[in-house]
């Protein structure tokens, strides 16, 4: 994950709110240890393939969204089975209900087309249920026999190779698997960059092959599993325009202009956010002059989707949070403290059930970090623990504010 740090114009401020409602009343979470888990089944080598698009069933037309805001935390629990069982005990006691983990598409079936090896998936869907956790799947990075171009991180060539695999994922982990079960999938993420798209450029035409992508997706999937949650590909809030990114607002025009609607249950968004102040007007300060950079950049896209007829669909936050960065120069100039960070992730939680109910569903946090990750990795100074499993000011105070009621 990383953040465009380009400005540009200033977006229009909306009306401020009223004054905050006062502290809910006191509620304490049961938190469970985890279980001890099954023995992993061992993978098949193929599968049948998915539906065809045409003979797919359509998905339900109203979604299945959490009745109200919700906690939820970004891991790595994948391909780290030391600290796995660490990691979900952390979750369950700052009081988070759902934990995002990244499935990569190339570690499943990066050996050939239908040739699966599900076992470090089958390992983080089973320790997840075990501990009482549900989860979001992200699904994307492509293996090397799906683009002969071998990009990072980019769209198939045929598509319908990763609707089979949206179809085989969910079709394992759907609702009544005995292997375990994966409540929602993300359907990529950041595809308004390049570097995240195939490093194609990033214009309305890309926006409506996403949209392709999701549809095939959103389709298999429901296939597969009628209660699964599809949510689209959280988008980066870069702030510019220019080919090689979009400005996620834009890019949200783009893909409801190439036919969005109906096409996923939740809507995917990002607040990694450069202004201190969650609750600051949009393009208040002279230092942030467009509203990408502030938490409330939710409230501008929410608009694209009400403008569009989708007022009834959520959004849901797969990642966001600020940096207390003192390395990076692209990222140091607007980090925070790590108690500023703290005070400003239980102030965010705090507007967002007070003004953004009842659209607004899970906020993962970003995040508990990778046990590999140093000082030296930008994404070190998101995380709200150390890599070695130790509290930061953060954690700690989301998880005495979920326990005391603060954070009801």
């Amino acid at each position: 994950m990383c953040l465009l740090t380009l400005l540009v114009a200033a977006c229009s401020a909306p009306t401020p709110p009223p004054a905050a409602a006062p502290p809910a009343p006191r509620l304490t979470p049961t938190v469970a240890a985890p279980a001890t888990l099954a023995p992993t089944p061992v993978p098949t080598a193929t599968q049948p393939p998915a539906p065809t698009a045409t003979s797919r069933p359509a998905a339900p037309a109203t979604p299945k969204p959490v009745s109200q805001l919700d906690y939820g935390v970004h891991m790595f629990i994948e391909d780290h089975p030391a600290t796995t069982r660490r990691d979900l005990q952390m979750a369950l006691d700052g009081g988070f209900h759902w934990q995002k983990s990244l499935f990569q598409w190339r570690e499943i079936e990066g050996a050939g087309k239908d040739q699966f090896d599900w076992r470090d998936s089958d390992r983080v869907v089973q320790a997840s249920n075990a501990a009482g956790l549900k989860i979001i799947a992200r699904l994307d990075f492509e293996p090397d026999w799906a683009r002969a171009d071998h990009a990072h991180n980019g769209p198939p060539d045929n598509y319908q190779d990763y609707w089979d695999f949206v179809w085989a994922f969910v079709t394992r982990y759907r609702t009544d698997s005995r292997i375990g079960h994966v409540q929602a999938i993300e359907v990529w993420n950041e595809p308004n960059l390049d570097r995240e798209w195939g490093n194609q450029i990033i214009n309305a035409e890309s926006a409506a092959d996403y949209v392709r992508l999701l549809d095939g997706a959103y389709q298999a999937a429901h296939a597969a599993d009628p209660d699964i949650v599809v949510i689209s590909a959280g988008l980066s809030p870069s702030g510019v325009t220019n080919g090689h990114s979009a400005d996620d607002v834009q890019y949200l025009k783009w893909m409801y202009a190439a036919g969005l609607s109906g096409k996923y249950d939740v809507l995917g968004a990002h607040a990694n956010t450069e202004a201190p102040d969650p609750a600051a007007q949009l393009g208040a300060l002279d230092l942030f002059p467009d509203g990408s950079f502030y938490f409330r950049r939710v409230e501008q896209l929410r608009q694209v989707m009400v403008d569009n007829g989708d007022a009834a669909r959520q959004i849901w936050l797969t990642e966001w949070g600020w940096t207390a960065d003192t390395v990076h120069p692209d990222y140091s100039w607007f980090a925070v403290s790590e108690d500023r960070k703290a005070s400003n992730l239980i102030e965010a939680f705090q507007y967002a059930r007070e003004y953004w109910s009842p659209w607004i569903g899970v906020m993962s946090v970003w995040t508990l970090p990778d046990p590999s990750w140093d000082r030296t990795r930008e994404e070190y100074w998101w995380a709200i623990a150390d890599p070695d499993g130790k509290p930061r000011a953060a954690y700690s105070l989301i998880r005495t504010d979920r326990q005391n009621g603060i954070l009801p």
